[in-house]
């Protein structure tokens, strides 16, 4: 009998980032970040559980990355879509990062992250409450 894995949200990018860029899609310039949002809206999968962040994507949805918490060193936010998403940026203990983009409810995914982390992460991360 393991350990129960409660989800804490689980879905795709937040619809705006795509709407939003099929929008700039008609200037032609900004085509590339029209495709790229595409792509995230049909292969880009989130899953955040009181054990690990899953992110599943790639062409097709083929990729999947897995972190636990105890190896995050620092998370950083940046507000998009007049802040009714944000992107993620999850730093790990051996520098690598993973992107979370265009999260929907990102200010909430936060906190809840920032709750599992170790007090030296949040701090780097600039969590509040911390000092």
């Amino acid at each position: 009998m393991g350990i129960r894995e409660d989800v804490y949200y689980e879905g795709g990018p937040h619809i705006g980032d795509l709407i939003i860029n099929i929008l700039l899609g008609f200037t032609i310039i900004c085509l590339p970040l029209t495709v790229g949002a595409i792509t995230r809206a049909l292969w880009l999968r989130y899953r955040i559980t009181n054990r690990r962040i899953s992110v599943t994507g790639g062409w097709m949805g083929r990729d999947r990355t897995d972190i636990i918490y105890s190896e995050i060193s620092k998370i950083v936010t940046v507000p998009r879509g007049i802040g009714l998403w944000g992107d993620m940026v999850v730093t790990l203990k051996d520098g690598s990062r993973l992107e979370l983009r265009a999260m929907p409810k990102f200010r909430d995914v936060y906190d809840y992250i920032s709750e599992k982390i170790s007090p030296r992460a949040k701090a780097a991360s600039g969590a509040l409450g911390t000092s």
